[in-house]
């Protein structure tokens, strides 16, 4: 087997331990077309746990609290690590929020969030977190694959 290498970034964020299949998402959370500088992407790495592993890392560029909360409903076991200077200058597991609020689209149309007469935020309650299960605080609707509506 061929060992392949990712060279170290000076600064940035590294996502790592994104399940299997998930770091394009993950990419698309953080506006990967706007971002002007070196991304890496790995997918199915092995872990060190026996499993498998996606692991996103992105040079210049730290992810808000928004972005943590979109990539918590997509990848609950990721750990994002803040480089500095070649090295890990902060380093924490995402922390899946109780409740959602402005970030995944109820997928009723009827739901008073979808109706342009009022302006009203989405807001969700996260019902389980393995596997994510969301249910509309306003019309009690469960989300089914809610990462295609992702706000």
């Amino acid at each position: 087997m061929r060992d392949f290498r990712v060279t170290p970034i000076r600064n940035g964020t590294v996502i790592d331990h994104i399940e299997c299949g998930q770091a394009l998402k993950v990419l698309h959370i953080m506006g990967v077309g706007e971002v002007r500088s070196t991304i890496s992407v790995l997918m199915h790495v092995p872990s060190k746990n026996g499993g498998w592993k996606d692991v996103v890392k992105v040079e210049d560029r730290e992810l808000d609290p928004r972005e943590v909360d979109k990539i918590s409903l997509l990848a609950p076991n990721a750990t994002i690590n803040i480089i500095r200077d070649f090295n890990v200058a902060e380093k924490y597991k995402v922390k899946m929020p109780e409740v959602v609020k402005g970030i995944v689209k109820c997928d009723n149309p009827n739901c008073i969030t979808n109706v342009q007469r009022e302006p009203v935020d989405t807001e969700f309650i996260v019902e389980s977190k393995a596997p994510v299960i969301l249910r509309c605080l306003y019309c009690d609707r469960i989300q089914g694959d809610f990462t295609e509506r992702l706000i």
